[in-house]
C-alpha cells in the first residue's frame, strides 16, 4: 500500500511502481484525488484518514507492506506505525524528521516482536547521507565526529515545504557527545567545494543527527545544507522570534502560504537539476575520510530507493528479522551506490 499516494511524492511512486510492474493499493483520505489517480493507473484503492486505529487496521488487513508518504509525518507516523504492528505489516516512511525517527526507533522491540520490519527514511531523507556515513564509518572505524551536507535542486514539494515551516519553530538540533540536543537555527555555517566552486551551507535538523548515530554509534553529528548567505542571515535573525513561530496561529498562517505557493518541482526541472552530498569523518588523532556523491533530483532518489527497498522486502516478507533499521542497516552501506544516476566523486 502507498499511502498518501495523491500527494506530490505518493504520486511520482505510485507511478514508478506500475511501471515496474507492482500492484499496489493507493491510498489516502482525499477521496477524489485517489479515486482519480486509481483511475489513471488502473489500480485498486482505498479511501481512509488516521484518525481512527481501528478505521486503519481495517484497511489493512490484506497488506503486506506500507509505503507511508503522507506529511507532516510528526502527526501521521504515529498512528499508521501504531496499525502495522497490530498488524504484522512491514512499515516504511519518507519522513526526514528527527523526532519521527525517534518514534519509530523506539518501537524496535515490539517490531521485533511482531516480526515487523519499520524503516523511516526510505527516500532522500536519509539514504544518501546514510549510507555515507556507514561508508564513512567503514573507512575509519574509530571516528568521534561526522559531517553530513547535501545541495539539493529542483525546489521542494508542498509537503516538504509545510515540514520546514513546522521545523522553524522547533529550532536547530545537532547530536553532541551522544545526545540529540538542540541548537540555534543555523547554527554554525561554513563552506564546501562542488565542482571547484565554493558552496556556504548551514547546519540544519536533518534526519541523520538521529539515524547515523543509529548506523555508525558515532557521537558527534552535524548536518548541514547549502544555501546563500543571506538565507543564512534570514535564519539567524529568525532567532529572535523563533518562540513565535512556534504558535499555532503563526504556523497556520506559514503553512497555508506555503502550500499555495509550492507546486513542486515539475518533471522538466525535476530533470535538469541533481543534488550533491559531502561527508567527512575524523578521529580524535585528527585523522579524516572524506567522500562526496553526486545523486538525481532529490524526489528521483526517493522513489528509486524506496522502491528498491520495497522490492527487497517483499519477497522475503516473512524470513527477515523484525525491527527497527536505518537504510543502509537493512540494504547495507553500498546501497545508495546502486541506484540509478548515483555515483561516488573521487
Amino acid at each position: 500500500m502507498i499511502y498518501g499516494a495523491n500527494g506530490y511524492t505518493g504520486r511520482l511512486i505510485a507511478h514508478a511502481a506500475r511501471q515496474r510492474g507492482l500492484a499496489p493499493i493507493l491510498a489516502g483520505r482525499d477521496g477524489a484525488a485517489i479515486r482519480a489517480l486509481a483511475g489513471e493507473l488502473d489500480a485498486q484503492f482505498r479511501v481512509f484518514d488516521l484518525s481512527a486505529a481501528q478505521e486503519i487496521s481495517r484497511h489493512l488487513h490484506d497488506v503486506a507492506l506500507v509505503l507511508h508518504c503522507a506529511g507532516p509525518f510528526s502527526k501521521t507516523a504515529a498512528p499508521m506505525l501504531d496499525a502495522c504492528l497490530a498488524r504484522k505489516v512491514h512499515y516504511l516512511d519518507i519522513t526526514g524528521e528527527i523526532d519521527v525517527f525517534a518514534t519509530c526507533h523506539r518501537a524496535h522491540d515490539a517490531a521485533h516482536a511482531a516480526g515487523v520490519v519499520v524503516l523511516p527514511g526510505a527516500g532522500f531523507d536519509v539514504v544518501p547521507t546514510d549510507c555515507l556515513a556507514a561508508m564513512l564509518k567503514e573507512k575509519l572505524p574509530d571516528a568521534s565526529s561526522l559531517v553530513l551536507a547535501f545541495e539539493a535542486g529542483g525546489g521542494p514539494s508542498p509537503g516538504t515545504a509545510a515540514t520546514s515551516v513546522e521545523g522553524l519553530g522547533r529550532g536547530g538540533r545537532a547530536r553532541i557527545d551522544g545526545e540529540v540536543r538542540d541548537v540555534p537555527l543555523a547554527w554554525k555555517s561554513r563552506t564546501f567545494m562542488r565542482d571547484g566552486q565554493i558552496r556556504t551551507a548551514m547546519t540544519i535538523p536533518w534526519g541523520d543527527v538521529y539515524t547515523a548515530f543509529v548506523s555508525t554509534g558515532i557521537p558527534n553529528i552535524e548536518t548541514y545544507m547549502a544555501v546563500s548567505p543571506k538565507t543564512i542571515a534570514r535564519l539567524r535573525w529568525l532567532r529572535y522570534i523563533r518562540p513565535l513561530l512556534a504558535l499555532g496561529p503563526a504556523q497556520r498562517i506559514m503553512q497555508r502560504r506555503v502550500l499555495a505557493g509550492t507546486p513542486g518541482p515539475s518533471a522538466e526541472r525535476r530533470e535538469k537539476t541533481d543534488c550533491h552530498v559531502w561527508g567527512e569523518v575524523r578521529n580524535a588523532d585528527g585523522v579524516e575520510q572524506r567522500m562526496e556523491l553526486r545523486t538525481p533530483n532529490g524526489y528521483d532518489l526517493t522513489t528509486s530507493a524506496a522502491l528498491g527497498i520495497v522490492a527487497h522486502l517483499l519477497p522475503q516478507r516473512d524470513r527477515l528479522r523484525g525491527g527497527y533499521y536505518t537504510p543502509s542497516q537493512l540494504m547495507g552501506a553500498a546501497y545508495v551506490l546502486s541506484l540509478p544516476g548515483v555515483e561516488s566523486i573521487e
